[in-house]
C-alpha cells in the first residue's frame, strides 16, 4: 500500500509521469496524459490518504514500487 502523500507532491508525481494540469472537470480536477485522464482530489489541508492515492495508482495502471521511487 502506499503512504498518504500531500496533494502538491501528488500533482508534482503525476507530472513527473507526463500528465498535464490539474483543470477543472466538474466536482474534481482532472490531469490529462494523452487522450487519458485522470481525476484527483481538489486540494485540502490533509494529506492525501493513501487508500485514494492506492486508487489513483490503479487507473494510471502503475505498481507502488515504480510510485515510490519517482
Amino acid at each position: 500500500m502506499p503512504k498518504s502523500i500531500s496533494w502538491r507532491k501528488l500533482v508534482k508525481k503525476l507530472k513527473r509521469l507526463g500528465f498535464v494540469g490539474p483543470h477543472s472537470g466538474g466536482r474534481h480536477l482532472l490531469m490529462e496524459k494523452g487522450d487519458f485522464k485522470v481525476s484527483i482530489p481538489n486540494p485540502h489541508r490533509g494529506d492525501i490518504s493513501k487508500g485514494l492515492v492506492a486508487e489513483i495508482l490503479r487507473e494510471i495502471d502503475m505498481k507502488v514500487e515504480e510510485w515510490e521511487r519517482l
